[in-house]
C-alpha cells in the first residue's frame, strides 16, 4: 500500500495523503517536509483526505495545505485531482453516476461544498463548481507595489484573490510584483495574485503568484478568479479559455455569476516513505 499519490495539472502538483490508509499528522512542518523539492517528495501542496470513510451520495471532506505549510481554503486543481483519487481508490462509494456514465460527487472543504463531475476518467477531465465570487468593489482600486501604481480588482472565491489587468504579462513581472502584492499591508492574511491580459472575448492570459506557494505554472482557483474579474469588467463573455504558463483550462461564468472550472490532470506516481523520512515526519508532527 502506498503512502502518497502524486498528481499534476499543467505543472501544478499536489500530494494526496489518505488518513484512512496511513497515519499522518498534518502540521506546518510535516507539510513543508513533504513539499520540499530537494529533501522531500516535492509539490505545490498537499491534499489530506478523505477524513472519514466515503458514503454513497454524501459529501467527502478533505483538507488542503500550501507548500509553505499554511492551510488553503479551496483549490480548483486540488479538488479535481482529489476527485480522480476517490474514483480510483473508492470507486462508486462517494459518487453518483448518470445515464451517460458521468460520475458526480460533492467535495467538502473549509470553504464549503463543491460539486465535482468526472467527465472522462481516462483523460483525467474533471469539472468543478467553484461557487460565486464576492468582489471587494465594483471597479478596480489603486494599489502601490514597489514603485508601481496598479489598478486591481479584489475578490474572494473560497480564498482571496487580487487580479491585476495589464496590457502585457510575463513570468518576470509576476515574480517581481507578485510577492509585493501577495503580502501587501492591504492584505494582512495574504492574497493570491493574477496578472491578467485579455486576448479576446473568449480568451485571457494570466501569470500567477500564490501567497502560499509563490510563482505557479497553473492554478485552477486563479484561472477562475481572473475569468470572473474579466467578466465583471465586461471584457469577456461567459465561456473563457485561460492560458497559463503550464497550459490552458476552461472557465464558465453562469447567469448568477457562478463559476465552474474544467480541465485535465493526471496521476504522476505513488510511493512509500523511507524509514528515515518517516522518522523526520514524526519529528515534525511532534515539534
Amino acid at each position: 500500500m502506498s503512502d502518497f499519490t502524486k498528481y499534476q495539472a499543467l505543472g501544478n502538483d499536489y500530494l494526496v495523503i489518505d488518513p484512512l490508509r496511513i497515519e499522518f499528522t498534518p502540521t506546518a512542518q510535516t507539510v513543508r517536509l513533504l513539499c520540499d523539492r530537494h529533501t522531500g517528495v516535492g509539490a505545490d501542496g498537499v491534499l489530506i483526505g478523505p477524513m472519514a470513510a466515503p458514503r454513497p451520495g454524501e459529501p467527502v471532506e478533505l483538507r488542503i495545505f500550501n507548500s509553505d505549510g499554511s492551510p488553503c481554503e479551496k483549490s480548483g486543481n486540488g479538488l479535481r485531482m482529489f476527485a480522480l483519487y476517490l474514483a480510483e481508490h473508492y470507486g462508486a462509494e462517494p459518487a453518483r453516476q448518470d445515464e451517460t456514465g458521468q460520475r458526480s460527487l460533492v467535495l467538502r472543504t473549509v470553504a464549503g461544498d463543491s460539486r465535482t463531475d468526472i467527465l472522462d476518467f481516462a483523460e483525467g477531465r474533471v469539472r468543478v463548481e467553484m461557487g460565486r465570487p464576492v468582489f471587494g468593489s465594483d471597479a478596480p482600486v489603486a494599489l502601490t507595489a514597489g514603485s508601481r501604481r496598479l489598478d486591481v480588482l479584489n475578490l474572494h472565491l473560497g480564498n482571496p484573490h487580487t487580479v491585476v489587468p495589464l496590457d502585457d504579462v510575463s513570468s518576470g513581472l509576476a515574480k517581481e510584483l507578485g510577492p509585493l502584492i501577495a503580502w501587501h499591508p492591504e492584505f494582512p492574511q495574504g492574497t493570491n495574485v493574477q496578472f491578467l491580459r485579455v486576448v479576446d472575448r473568449g480568451r485571457i492570459r494570466i501569470e500567477v503568484w500564490e501567497r502560499g506557494a509563490g510563482y505557479t505554472l497553473a492554478s485552477g482557483s486563479s484561472a477562475c478568479a481572473a475569468a470572473a474579474a474579466a467578466h465583471r469588467l465586461g471584457l469577456v463573455d461567459g465561456h473563457v479559455v485561460v492560458e497559463m504558463a503550464g497550459g490552458t483550462m476552461e472557465v464558465s461564468v453562469g447567469e448568477q455569476g457562478e463559476i465552474a472550472l474544467t480541465g485535465t490532470s493526471e496521476q504522476v506516481a505513488t510511493g512509500r516513505f523511507s524509514p528515515a523520512f518517516r522518522a523526520r515526519l514524526a519529528e515534525g508532527a511532534s515539534a
